[in-house]
């Protein structure tokens, strides 16, 4: 039985598995959308008490699956202070914390890293083209884009939820979302100035957010083109007659200048 269960909460290869990182998946993206609503004034005057109810059903859920990954693992001590294990203890830590330390129950959204779980079942292809060189450039860069995509969205929603906790609503930061739209603003260089932060610590940390927006617009543009260059460079190679020298277009057959029979 330890055996089965350590199958199906840590393994993929099995129906089970698979079903379990799906369910956890789909309840931790439910669990973080409870704290951003939670996380504005409106709501949180209207539907607290549901909110808070809902939010603690989640920690006792994600608690039975901490204490069961720590019973079933072969080796606990080592599940307990990995990445996965630390970010598992700090998803539950804020609600049960929060009766004694307001305000760090929206460091929840913490959770969302544990989504980094997705490519353990998401087994993504290789893309294949014998389409025109850019769009096989898109296509052999696509999965790399999604995953620094991925990473993006991340950074971003800690950012805005750290700067929500730093800044609070008295300096404009009243809710998570509205401090995650100030770091979309931040991180694209846009910078409309609607929103800003006064305290020391923003600063500093809108000052990180800046520089990395540089990075995270250059990445997507580098990673394209070396798919591009790589494209061009099989392209030459793939279409080159060997008895006039022409190059033709991917996927003939026949040479369109001499007619000569091309190597497939």
């Amino acid at each position: 039985m330890r055996q089965k269960l350590y199958d199906i909460i840590f393994g993929t290869t099995t129906k089970a598995g698979r079903n379990f990182d799906v369910v956890l998946l789909f309840l931790i993206l439910i669990s973080v959308l409870v704290v951003m609503i939670e996380s504005v004034p409106s709501y949180r005057l209207k539907y607290g008490e549901g909110l808070h109810t809902v939010e603690w059903i989640f920690t006792i859920i994600f608690t039975i699956e901490y204490i069961l990954r720590i019973t079933v693992s072969k080796r606990p001590l080592r599940y307990i202070f990995s990445f996965w294990g630390i970010i598992d203890l700090l998803s539950i830590l804020p609600t049960f914390i929060s009766p004694f330390l307001a305000g760090y129950t929206s460091l929840i959204v913490v959770r969302a890293l544990r989504l980094l779980r997705i490519f353990r079942i998401l087994k993504l292809s290789r893309f294949t083209s014998e389409s025109q060189t850019l769009m096989r450039s898109l296509k052999a860069s696509y999965y790399k884009i999604m995953v620094f995509l991925f990473f993006v969205v991340m950074m971003i929603v800690l950012a805005g939820t750290l700067m929500y906790v730093i800044e609070g609503g008295e300096n404009g930061f009243d809710s998570i979302p509205t401090s995650i739209y100030w770091a979309v603003v931040t991180v694209t260089t846009v910078g409309y100035g609607d929103i800003a932060p006064v305290t020391a610590t923003g600063k500093m940390l809108a000052s990180v957010m800046m520089i990395l927006g540089y990075a995270i617009i250059a990445v997507p543009t580098g990673l394209i083109s070396v798919e591009f260059a790589k494209g061009n460079q099989e392209e030459e190679k793939d279409n080159f007659c060997e008895n006039c020298k022409h190059n033709n277009r991917i996927g003939s057959i026949f040479c369109s200048q001499c007619g000569q029979e091309m190597k497939q």
